[in-house]
């Protein structure tokens, strides 16, 4: 059988019609990252405690460092801040 050969041809047809409707049935794999700008829960509870912007200068000295002994100041701040909003009372939280 040749190339030519109109069984080729139909079977060829075939395949790319069979990839052609499985593909359209896939669902469409996400490209981009979706951002949401609601606050989520964990972000609700930090925003409660009063502290978020020492949580997030903290946490990005750490992110960038990756070394808590340079952040000492960072997580000073936060710490205190904590105590001052009195969330060790609220969270039954004790300083260790």
């Amino acid at each position: 059988m040749s190339p030519d050969n109109p069984v080729f041809t139909y079977l060829g047809t075939l395949l790319q019609s069979l990839k052609m409707s499985k593909a359209s049935t896939e669902p469409q794999k996400k490209t981009a990252i979706d951002f949401d700008d609601e606050p989520d829960d964990w972000d609700k509870r930090i925003f409660s405690t009063g502290c978020a912007e020492e949580n997030t200068k903290m946490n990005d000295c750490f992110y960038e460092k990756k070394d808590w002994r340079v952040c000492k100041n960072e997580l000073e701040n936060f710490k205190q801040c904590w105590k001052r909003q009195q969330n060790d009372k609220r969270t039954s939280m004790k300083d260790a």
